[in-house]
Order: C-alpha cells, then structure tokens, then sequence
C-alpha cells in the first residue's frame, strides 16, 4: 500500500492510544484545579482552561487528521468524492467508540465532534473538493483547536458540549468561585477567533487554488488553439503539394514510355518511387484515418531522422523485436507520438550526469516498444494527472501526452508507464498482434 494511505492509517491508530499518553494526571490538571478552588484566580483559571483545550486538542487531533487524509487519499484513487466525507463520518465516531469500550474513561463524542464532522462536509463541498491535503490539514487544525474552547463554555453544555469528566470539573469550578461569565466570554472570544480565522484561510487557499487553475486552463486553451490553427495551415500546404506530385508522376510516366535508355528507365523508376512515397506521406498527414502496413525498421528510422538526428542527446537503441515485422499505422501521426515521448524522456535527464534514454522493442502478444529515461521519476499522485490536456510537472503546461494517447489508442494500441520516484520512467507501447504481421505475409 503506498504511502499516502500508510501515513492516514498510523495516525488513526496513534489517535486510539494518544488519550491514554496524554492525561490529566500527566499534565497536572487535577492539582490545579484543587489549587483553583483553595485560591479563587482569573488567571489560574484561563490557564487551566487552556491546558485542557490544548490536550483535548491533541489527543483528538491524530484520528481526526487520519481520517480526513485517508478519505482523501481514497476519494481520489477510486474517483470516488463521496469518499472523502463518508471514511471521516464513520471513522471518527468509530474511534471514539473504540475508546469508551476498552478505557476507563469518558471520552465525550458531543458538540465539538459533530461541528468538525460538519465542517469536513463543509471544507470538502466548498473546496470542491480539490483543496490540496497539506491546505486541508492545517485548516482543519485550527477549526479543532477553535471547537474544544466551545467545550469550557458553561452556558453550552444542555447543548453537547463539554460532557467530559474535565470539562464538566473545570466549568463546575468556575462556577462555584465565580468566574462563570468570564470563563465564558473568554473562550467564546477565544473559539471564534480560531474559527473564523480557519475560514477565512479556507477561502483565500480555495481561491487561490480556482486562480491557478484557470491560469492553466487558459494556457492550455491558447496552446490548443495555436495546435489547431497550425495544423489547419500545414494541412493547407499539404494539401497544396498533391498538384505538382501528380503534375511529376505524370511527367515522369510520359519520359519512361518516349525512351528505352535502361539508365533512364532506371532513374526515372527511382523518382516514381520517391513521388509514390511522397504521395502516401502526404496522405497520412492530411488523412488521420489514413494507415498502412509499415516495418518497424521503417517506423525506428524514420523516427531518427526526425528527432534524434539533431539532438545532442545519447539514445541506446536496444531493439530485440524482428526488424522486418510490420505494423499497421499512420507512420507520420506514431512517430510524432514517439518522438514527444522521446522529448519527455530527454527533458527528464537534462542536466543530469549519466544521463540515459534507452528505445527498446520486444514482441509478446503483439509488440512492444518502450522509451525508458533514469530520470527523477513521476510521483505517484501525478501518475493519473499527467494524461490530461495542459498537465506539466514543469513550468509551463503540455499537450504532449494527451495528444500522444488519442494517437495510441487511434490505432488500437495501448500506452502504459512505469515510473519509480528516483529510479525513471518507462512508456510501452503496445500493438496487440492482430495489428502486427511479417513483412510481405497477409494479415493475421
């Protein structure tokens, strides 16, 4: 199980033993409550007050924690937001229950647990749920914090609040020396200034978070209309080219049947060739649907000249893959898919020493062809991300990988990855073997 869920699980475990670490005997509580009552002071009494806001604060604050990440680490695995507010609302009551049955102790579930329980509805909903976890955390810290004050409030406890053994002391205290009201408007002043100031950090974050993303959206958008707009002028001049090719072959058709000079024959059979491959070039571009039978020694050079012929970049070519077994594509749209995967692979390790960027084949059911880099890796919550339009790990958003899985997946193939943070990342390629065959052999 990855991290992200281990960390959730030991803080909801913690959380069931942190009250029995944490307390009123090992914080002094109960001294200072009987010095309290021998010694009627205001100031002893907020101090004693916030102690036990503070413990309360901490021994709640391990389960309540885990329970909102592991909801969220959930929520977002299985697609499932409904995860994140329902792993908290029967998690947390859970440990609660869990306490009473096997500690001697009365750990109250009341008006503090219901309003945190409230207020993860709230922080998911208003969030929509994309607050990132770290913002989330601290958000919720400070609701907590500013929710055990409401506890200690006299006036409160017909309402839930403050059912605790300590609690019901502290305020029965205050009480009898006559300090009831300013116990009161204290900690009420005290709750609110937590509270509201939570809020009101749960906005800017939300806020903030819905700036960055249409930020992003935005780029995206303009570098899709930039793609658009130059494909739809190369696909203008393509198109133009499919005149004087056909203006040539048929010059060049008429100059084969005026001679019978074998070395003209010769030549002008290599230029019809040459027209001929072209002719299908041009086609493929202008045609997405357009695909042929191709060799894969074809498809690896053609992949060369188009990238690695001019970068000064090292690719290792381990190709254990037949060089004359075929695949059925659009060559022109699979090696610019290749080639953008080979662009990823070499910004990976830029910079890098023993820097490495391996193209590999292999044939198992069908074909495989990988692009490895033992670049820095792609983190595992970036691994679902990465196929979106406009997602970068790098400073400006991409269309690269959407792009180059609408190709993959145009041909019936499949795109896969392997990543290790630290380690590198693998992109395989797969034709399955019905998109494969042998050089000059019919399909099969």
């Amino acid at each position: 199980m990855r991290k992200r869920f281990w960390i959730p699980i030991l803080l909801i475990i913690f959380g069931v033993f942190f009250p029995l670490l944490f307390d009123i005997e090992h914080v002094g509580l109960h001294h200072m409550i009987e010095k309290l009552k021998n010694n009627p002071d205001g100031s002893t009494l907020m101090l004693t007050a916030l102690i036990l806001v503070f413990l309360n604060t901490l021994r709640a604050l391990p389960h309540y924690l885990g329970a909102l990440l592991l909801g969220d680490a959930l929520g977002r695995k299985y697609n499932r937001p409904i995860l994140k507010i329902a792993v908290p609302v029967v998690i947390i009551p859970a440990v609660y229950l869990l306490i009473n049955s096997y500690y001697s102790m009365n750990y109250h579930f009341g008006g503090p647990a219901i309003l945190l329980l409230l207020s993860i509805l709230f922080l998911q909903l208003f969030g929509r749920q994309n607050m990132r976890p770290l913002f989330m955390s601290f958000v919720f810290s400070q609701l907590l914090f500013g929710y055990q004050w409401l506890d200690i409030v006299p006036a409160l406890t017909s309402f839930g609040f403050g059912g605790g053994e300590v609690s019901v002391l502290v305020k029965s205290t205050s009480s009898a020396i006559g300090f009831e009201n300013t116990l009161s408007i204290y900690s009420l002043l005290f709750s609110a200034v937590f509270i509201v100031h939570a809020l009101v950090f749960a906005v800017y974050l939300t806020v903030v978070e819905q700036k960055w993303k249409m930020r992003k959206d935005l780029e995206s958008a303009r570098l899709e209309m930039v793609e658009a707009r130059s494909g739809r002028e190369a696909l203008h001049l393509v198109h133009d080219l499919k005149t004087p090719l056909s203006l040539m072959e048929g010059l060049n058709s008429l100059i084969q049947m005026k001679t019978d000079d074998p070395d003209i024959q010769t030549y002008t059979g290599k230029i019809s060739d040459s027209i001929e491959a072209t002719s299908d070039m041009v086609s493929e571009i202008l045609y997405d649907e357009k695909k042929n039978w191709c060799s894969l020694h074809t498809l690896i050079e053609y992949v060369r000249q188009n990238k690695l012929s001019e970068s000064s970049t090292i690719y290792q070519f381990e190709l254990q893959a037949p060089s004359d077994i075929e695949i059925y594509i659009n060559k022109i749209r699979m090696t610019r898919a290749i080639v953008n995967l080979i662009d990823n692979a070499g910004d990976a390790v830029e910079g890098q020493k023993n820097a490495q960027v391996v193209i590999r084949s292999e044939v198992h059911a069908g074909i495989w062809i990988g692009i490895e880099d033992n670049g820095p890796g792609i983190k595992n919550r970036d691994i679902q991300k990465i196929w979106n339009a406009g997602f970068s790990t790098k400073e400006h958003p991409g269309l690269g990988l959407s792009f180059v899985k609408n190709v993959i997946e145009e041909h019936g193939a499949s795109l896969d990855i392997e990543s290790e943070p630290g380690v590198g990342t693998t992109f395989w390629i797969h034709f399955p073997k019905e998109r494969t065959r042998y050089e000059h052999t019919d399909h099969r």
